[in-house]
């Protein structure tokens, strides 16, 4: 954000002046946002289950949550009320530092995440010159906390669901990155608003459709969404890394899971689908209705196609995905240097 122009607005207000005067423009952008970002990541979460709810029972011919509120509205929050009044329970022999602080560290890259994103041209915590980088950057700790609640649960399940989503998401990892570099060389640039500034013309989805779906597949396996959802194969491991999970401990696995499906989301509208950029509508309206579009369609995938088995995941990551993305990184190299 620019700090000029925002006290320009904010010194002008008789409550938030002072305030603003106070902290100075870097500490006041930053509690504004953080506070606005801890207000958006709750209410996209329940929305987002509400959705997937409503998805599913449409696609299996029934219609989903309607008890509680209109159309099953407030279904999601009482679930929420529910998981906050339910104890939190730690098994015996688990290793307890490392199980409380599990659900933490998950959570901490989706709050970090949120701070880069471009929401439109004025509504950005922070626009980094290596955002693209924290982003990729952050968002491994997620690994680390996987690997941490399902060692710490002591329990076959959760350790075997941990191994899992650690062999998954190091393979995946590597197409994501060599599509998102399609991208980065082209513009020259790891800033995200240059990034979205650069498709003003056209978007690079036109030029880079084959970087577009592996960013797409190996998003959809970064996030352990289906059919790529083998650390939490209810049929085989009862929930995976977070069996031995219960209450708010569990909602906060849930909270980072949608919260990572936005911010992917949100990473393949600034690469490829031109950001906030579109006509008629505010630039925020076009950025929301694109990342929200792209998440429905993760949802669809969800409920249409079945699990793969672990040894065709890894296989697809290193055999198909990984070649294809290199082939396309060389082939986008070769072309800007002929041009």
């Amino acid at each position: 954000m620019n700090s000029n122009i925002q006290g320009i607005q904010m010194k002008d207000l008789p409550l938030i002046g002072p305030v603003y005067q106070f902290l100075g423009p870097d500490v006041f952008v930053a509690v504004v946002g953080l506070l606005l970002i801890l207000g958006f990541v709750q209410i996209n979460a329940l929305a987002l289950i509400w959705v997937e709810r409503k998805v599913a029972g449409h696609i299996q011919l029934r219609p989903g949550p309607m008890e509680v509120g209109p159309h099953g509205l407030l279904q999601t929050l009482a679930d929420g009320i529910k998981l906050m009044g339910k104890e939190l329970i730690t098994p015996q022999m688990a290793d307890k530092p490392l199980y409380w602080l599990a659900p933490i560290i998950i959570f901490i890259p989706a709050l970090v995440c949120f701070v880069i994103i471009p929401f439109s041209p004025l509504l950005q915590v922070r626009d980094l010159n290596v955002g693209i980088l924290l982003i990729f950057s952050v968002s491994s700790l997620s690994v680390l906390s996987i690997l941490m609640g399902g060692w710490a649960s002591n329990n076959k399940y959760s350790l075997i669901g941990a191994a899992r989503s650690v062999a998954q998401i190091i393979a995946y990892e590597i197409p994501l990155l060599l599509s998102t570099m399609s991208v980065i060389i082209m513009c020259n640039s790891f800033k995200m608003s240059e990034i979205i500034a650069a498709q003003k013309p056209v978007w690079f989805i036109v030029f880079q459709p084959i970087a577009a779906i592996i960013f797409l597949i190996g998003a959809t396996a970064e996030t352990n969404r289906a059919p790529f959802d083998l650390p939490e194969a209810e049929s085989e491991l009862v929930a995976g890394f977070h069996t031995e999970y219960t209450g708010m401990r569990f909602a906060l696995f849930f909270l980072a899971e949608y919260s990572n499906m936005f911010i992917t989301a949100a990473m393949a509208v600034t690469l490829f689908f031109g950001g906030w950029q579109g006509p008629l509508l505010p630039p925020l309206v076009w950025f929301m209705i694109k990342c929200y579009t792209l998440i429905f369609g993760v949802i669809w995938v969800r409920w249409t196609f079945p699990r793969l088995r672990f040894d065709q995941l890894m296989n697809f990551a290193w055999k198909i995905l990984i070649p294809a993305a290199l082939l396309n990184l060389l082939i986008t190299a070769v072309v800007l240097k002929a041009v």
